[in-house]
């Protein structure tokens, strides 16, 4: 049965890694659903966090294929709830929604959002949490004139210790 993996690749920061990953996903018929990359908590190693939907026998397979490569340090896979993650998404919306009442500034309390920033013509809206949370945001906001929208890809750190053991 398919679910949402999350894979963690830890390798070198090397040119063209990412491309040959996802080369890798591609000829597997694997669409990205998310992905992050920042250096970890080593130093010199960097991290790609990358959401799949699959089964599990693909994606231990997907894992070993992963590890062939060469600046590829190590790579994991765990369900959702092995991990606690969140995202951030950022609304840009226009300063007419505010004039129409606090509903907007409701929405934004309601939802455990903040105000980033605040121009003459529109403001700027954080919220983090997990996709539907800022999907439900963004769908709320959505008659009051959402004028751009963008979610980060996932963040997580697994509940398991030791990931980066052998490293």
């Amino acid at each position: 049965m398919k679910q949402a993996y999350t894979l963690s690749i830890f390798s070198e920061n090397s040119v063209g890694l990412l491309n040959r990953i996802t080369s890798i996903l591609t000829r597997r018929h694997l669409n990205i659903d998310s992905i992050n990359s920042s250096e970890s908590e080593s130093s010199g190693i960097y991290r790609f966090t990358i959401v799949v939907k699959t089964t599990e026998a693909q994606v231990k397979k997907l894992v070993l294929q992963l590890e062939k490569q060469v600046e590829v340090m190590k790579a994991v896979y765990h369900t959702d709830s092995d991990t606690v993650f969140q995202e951030i998404a950022l609304y840009k919306i226009s300063t007419r929604s505010i004039s129409e009442g606090n509903l907007v500034e409701k929405l934004i309390r309601d939802n455990n959002a903040r105000i980033l920033s605040v121009e003459s013509d529109f403001m700027i809206i954080e919220k983090t949490g997990h996709k539907e949370e800022t999907q439900e945001l963004l769908d709320f906001l959505s008659p009051y004139g959402v004028l751009e929208f963008v979610r980060s890809g996932r963040v997580s750190v697994t509940k398991p210790m030791g990931e980066l053991e052998g490293i």
